[in-house]
């Protein structure tokens, strides 16, 4: 598949078991001069109405078309009555939740390369098939994983930009390369790792699965620093914080700062560390080294004990952002948080490998920045900024 392609088809579907509930999504493209199926994709995005999922459906096959032939004209089609509809412009957005879906999705192709038909349900019987897979695999905890390609589809995926024919394990934006035009104001998520607490200085892990500790007076201090350089700014607009209580603290005092509201969501909260909680990295090493070296080779790896590991993590992280960016399209939101989610957010914004993880610094208490553009695009434009702690 080249970017000579004319046109192609994108099949596309989303469904949520309760409307909300655990939801997933599909899509196929196929090429529509020759009917050979070139990628295949589904995904369980967690809790969402049938709305949600068919958009996701959507935008996730208009990537992947995009990907494999940028200049082809493409024709979706769908059994939702109600996508088709808004996204042909013949009925309004009205739901504030499909607003930014609706726009992301009109933002991957220049106004009239796409086409919008209708089709009956058993006429997409290939992304139904997908979108069930997916919530039947996220059920089971697991992701869902793509058939072996065709030859012809494997030859097909080798010449294109991105490997489209498989659905990414750790859900990261699929990202433009190079320079984009003028596209808007984006949404930019603010990422503060909360102040230090007792365990912080120890170097100890402290995730989700331990006591829960609360800022020290140092994290106190770091708390007041940070509010009093964000208020000086002026430029946070929302605040969204971890339910762990140090998150919660460090929140509370920049909000206040700021006169705003704190909400929360669990999708911020730290990786649970198991077994490993409390406990130095050293410590670790001498009590349980074959897990220790198992987790540091491998993301899909978890802490002795039941602990979380960073590709649950990265899933659980991205849709919590999805759903955030949803939620505050092109304003600048505060998010409070731990080291393993803003490091996850800065590595799928850069689409770097799971092992960059190890490879960033993040202290307590400080300021990072990514910022999320229409087209998909992300920008990296701050990380581990610590100079407000200095003055």
């Amino acid at each position: 598949m080249t970017s000579e392609t004319s046109e192609l088809i994108v099949e596309a579907d989303g469904g949520s078991r309760g409307n909300p509930g655990p939801a997933g999504y599909g899509a196929v493209v196929i090429d529509a001069t020759t009917g050979e199926t070139l990628a295949e994709m589904a995904e369980y995005i967690g809790t969402a109405t049938n709305n949600v999922a068919e958009y996701r459906g959507l935008i996730a096959g208009l990537r992947a078309a995009r990907a494999l032939a940028p200049q082809a004209s493409v024709r979706v089609r769908m059994d939702s009555k109600l996508v088709v509809e808004q996204m042909s412009g013949r009925w309004k957005v009205k739901h504030p939740d499909m607003r930014p879906l609706a726009a992301e999705a009109k933002g991957l192709y220049p106004a009239g390369r796409v086409s919008y038909e209708w089709i009956p349900r058993s006429q997409n019987k290939r992304a139904d098939r997908l979108a069930n897979e997916a919530m039947d695999a996220g059920k089971r905890g697991e992701q869902w994983q793509p058939k072996q390609p065709s030859a012809a589809s494997a030859s097909a995926a080798a010449s294109a930009p991105a490997p489209a024919h498989s659905a990414p394990v750790e859900a990261p934006r699929p990202v433009a390369v190079g320079w984009a035009p003028d596209l808007g104001t984006p949404t930019t998520f603010v990422l503060l790792r909360h102040g230090e607490t007792a365990l912080t200085p120890q170097k100890r892990f402290s995730g989700s699965g331990g006591g829960d500790p609360e800022l020290s007076e140092a994290g106190r201090r770091q708390a007041q620093q940070v509010a009093a350089v964000l208020a000086a700014r002026g430029t946070i607009q929302a605040v969204v914080s971890s339910p762990l209580t140090r998150c919660r603290q460090t929140a509370d005092i920049v909000a206040a700062r700021l006169g705003l509201d704190v909400r929360v969501d669990d999708g911020l909260r730290e990786t649970d560390f198991g077994a490993w909680e409390g406990l130095t990295f050293a410590e670790v090493k001498e009590r349980h080294p074959e897990d220790l070296e198992a987790w540091l080779a491998s993301a899909k790896a978890a802490p002795t004990g039941g602990g979380e590991s960073f590709a649950a993590v990265a899933r659980r992280v991205a849709l919590c952002r999805d759903k955030l960016l949803a939620r505050y399209t092109g304003k600048t939101v505060l998010l409070v948080t731990h080291v393993t989610p803003v490091k996850t957010l800065v590595r799928l914004a850069l689409g770097a490998p799971p092992e960059s993880l190890f490879r960033m610094e993040l202290s307590a208490a400080s300021l990072s920045a990514v910022a999320y553009y229409a087209d998909g695009n992300t920008c990296v434009r701050l990380l581990n900024d610590t100079s407000h702690l200095r003055s």
